[in-house]
């Protein structure tokens, strides 16, 4: 039994080809849930999505977001709506005092949906009309989770991080950002002030993902600061960590990051933008698996293997380098 952090595309490109190795009927996945964003009216989980999708065999695997071959006529509709009205294009936040209002679980994440800067197909969206409705009917994120999953015939046990509202915020210069606008909307380029978990604070743990925290723990080849950075802000969660065994793929070979805007975040984030630099940022981490040309010298025992991920082949070999390092960490995976 195992239970595996998820977010971006690290860790479902591991799971894709991890069955064979980690059943999933005895598997968890806990998904990233800063990414968040209500974008008119309905709530968008990026991480949660892709996890769901991908177990579901419908996720675009080419872009590893949305689902295969969706159409997206509301989507555009929408966008030639904003332009043939001579409306402002991008990223339209609602106003202050509506950010902390209403649902609270979309706090600080709350955008129009005026030009739906996001792409959303239209099978898509009826997974976030479907989570919305159930949100509002009074269930819970992590029982919503539960229903869709049901609905998608997910293998793995899927819950979000939390059930409480943790924002990922993107400090510049100039501005304050959600996630989605840097990424999204930017592509990433504005520079980097500060990122900030807003609400790890007062964020707590469910049970479902207490008891998901007791079993091993692996981290896929994910951003450490946006994919998991909002898991590890939260208190309770990373001092579970420090009490069960963590083994952590590098997103890194020694300083090239295999995609992403990693680097650029890792140093906003005090780190340096390497291997060595995601073992700073991962104290709870008891054995890693790097890169066979990756020859950074840690503290911690190392697997090497070739960690690049292009099929479910390769992802199945970096699963069994993760078994090698989990047993490297007292037998603990048997």
């Amino acid at each position: 039994m195992v239970t595996f952090l998820s977010g971006g595309t690290g860790t479902p490109k591991l799971l894709a080809g991890a069955a064979d190795v980690f059943p999933p009927e005895s598997s968890t996945v806990v998904a990233n849930t800063g990414d968040d964003i209500e974008l008119g009216g309905f709530l968008v989980c990026p991480d949660l999505d892709t996890v769901l999708f991908l177990g579901g065999d419908c996720l675009d695997t080419e872009t590893w977001w949305g689902i295969a071959d969706d159409t997206a006529k509301t989507h555009d509709e929408l966008r030639r709506l904003a332009n043939a009205a001579g409306l402002d294009t991008g990223p339209r936040y609602l106003p202050d005092d509506s950010q902390t209002s209403g649902r609270r679980l979309a706090r600080w994440r709350r955008f129009s949906g005026v030009d739906e800067f996001m792409h959303i197909g239209d099978r898509d969206r009826a997974i976030h009309l479907t989570r919305t409705g159930l949100l509002d009917e009074g269930h819970s994120l992590t029982e919503v989770t539960e229903m869709l999953s049901k609905a998608l015939s997910v293998p793995w046990t899927v819950l979000p991080m939390s059930d409480d509202p943790v924002t990922t915020l993107i400090h510049t210069p100039t501005d304050v950002m959600h996630f989605q606008e840097f990424w999204v909307a930017e592509n990433g380029e504005p520079a980097i002030d500060a990122v900030e978990f807003r609400g790890a604070d007062d964020a707590g743990l469910t049970q479902p993902v207490r008891e998901a925290l007791t079993k091993p723990v692996v981290i896929g080849p994910s951003n450490p600061v946006t994919s998991i950075g909002p898991m590890v802000a939260i208190d309770s969660f990373r001092a579970r960590l420090g009490d069960t065994p963590v083994v952590a793929v590098s997103p890194f070979i020694e300083e090239t990051a295999f995609s992403g805007p990693a680097p650029k975040l890792m140093e906003a984030a005090g780190y340096e933008p390497s291997t060595a630099g995601v073992a700073d940022a991962y104290p709870f981490v008891d054995a890693f698996v790097l890169d066979e040309n990756d020859g950074t010298k840690l503290e911690q025992p190392v697997v090497r293997t070739d960690t690049s991920m292009e099929t479910e082949a390769d992802a199945t070999r970096v699963a069994r380098a993760i078994v090698e390092a989990l047993d490297r960490v007292d037998g603990c995976y048997q």
